[in-house]
């Protein structure tokens, strides 16, 4: 099982795109409190849309809490990182792959980092670029995981109008 884990999250149209991102990936979300937004913020309701009750997400109390609770591979994605999201073989994970995004301010504590600078991954983008939005950074590591695993659990076909939707 492949999650998402927001530290702190600030944003709640963010944190709504993602979990329509996580719902149509398959994907968990785990959110790290203390969240910048209630959960019943309606931007979070606009972005998320319909998709909030059909995907499965938990909210911790803090970092300890979840980590000492989750047992898995994790990989934290940070504007630091010196490896790409593709430089990981996540088809050797055993367990849940957990990939950990920071807040939108200031991403992911340098403690937690440190820790891990092995499995810190940056995004390439130009170097004057500060940094992508968080949703988006989120769909692109989902994606690259999902892809070296296959898709597992994913229509390769169009399922509402027909895979034949083009040739008919």
């Amino acid at each position: 099982m492949i999650h998402i884990v927001l530290y702190e999250p600030e944003i709640p149209a963010n944190t709504g795109n993602i979990m329509r991102t996580c719902m149509a990936f398959g994907c968990v979300l785990d959110l790290i409190e203390p969240l910048g937004f209630y959960m019943d913020d309606a931007h979070l309701r606009r972005a998320g849309m319909d998709y909030r009750d059909r995907m499965t997400f938990h909210i911790w109390p803090d970092w300890n809490s979840f980590r000492n609770g989750n047992p898995g591979d994790y990989w934290y994605v940070t504007r630091y990182g010196s490896h790409t999201p593709s430089s990981f073989d996540y088809t050797k994970s055993e367990g849940d792959i957990y990939l950990v995004f920071g807040k939108e301010s200031t991403g992911i504590p340098r403690e937690i980092l440190r820790e891990n600078t092995e499995r810190c991954m940056r995004i390439p983008m130009k170097a004057d670029a500060r940094s992508l939005n968080l949703s988006n950074c989120v769909c692109l590591v989902a994606y690259q995981v999902l892809d070296q695993l296959g898709f597992p659990g994913l229509a390769m076909n169009e399922v509402i109008k027909g895979a034949d939707y083009l040739t008919r």
